[in-house]
């Protein structure tokens, strides 16, 4: 048994949809790494000490391969593809390449930066926005991506590109993981749907699911 410390850590919120990209990536490629929770919650990502990891505030970052930690969940995925490049998460081709990239930006580009914590906050400050109508506004981009990706996914797939794992997939179960808190229905989305539960049957996504993580509830 290796008793070294591992050599990467992982800043994480437990809710954070940004870091279950990325972990799910450290166990399909079975790197060994160690977890550092920060409450968002609480306003930890706020202190000096996470500023000086991220200055952007949020998570994930990794920490421990690289002069600087990373940021950002596809550059983060990207240094892992360079860097441990088995399994591979993006196709051989460069058209590809292009659409696996594209389709993991439905989420993180389109969707997932206007339903954030931040943006919430700025609703509620700016607007008047409760509860109820931060719920609806979350909602809605949530749906929104669901169509991109509904009309973009081949009949009878199990992944997003070719039936071959890529960074796409990591991005549609995180995407599938919001719309399901946001009470988001999927009977529109019959395609998208299939691929989810594949993908989530896959032991790798289903553990790093972020319900099971440090700081869940329960």
């Amino acid at each position: 048994m290796n008793t070294q410390a591992p050599l990467l850590t992982l800043h994480s919120f437990w809710l954070s949809l940004a870091t279950y990209r990325v972990r799910i990536a450290l166990h399909l490629k079975g790197i060994e790494f160690e977890e550092r929770a920060h409450d968002l919650s609480k306003g930890e990502h706020h202190s000096p000490e996470f500023r000086k990891l991220n200055p952007a505030e949020a998570v994930p970052a990794l920490e421990g391969g690289t002069r600087q930690p990373l940021t950002q969940s596809l550059a983060i995925l990207e240094w892992l593809e360079e860097s441990y490049p088995n399994p591979p998460l993006l196709p051989t081709d460069a058209e590809g390449r292009a659409r696996v990239r594209a389709l993991f930006l439905i989420t993180t580009a389109d969707t997932h930066p206007l339903v954030v914590p931040r943006v919430q906050a700025r609703l509620v400050k700016q607007f008047g926005s409760d509860e109820t109508a931060g719920k609806a506004w979350s909602a809605h981009w949530f749906r929104e991506g669901l169509v991109a990706y509904e009309a973009q996914i081949a009949p009878d797939s199990t992944r997003c590109h070719d039936e071959m794992l890529s960074i796409a997939d990591l991005a549609l179960a995180s995407h599938l993981i919001g719309a399901a808190r946001f009470d988001v229905e999927l009977t529109d989305f019959p395609r998208t749907a299939a691929v989810g539960e594949s993908l989530f049957s896959i032991p790798e996504f289903a553990n790093a699911h972020p319900r099971l993580q440090l700081g869940a509830p329960g």
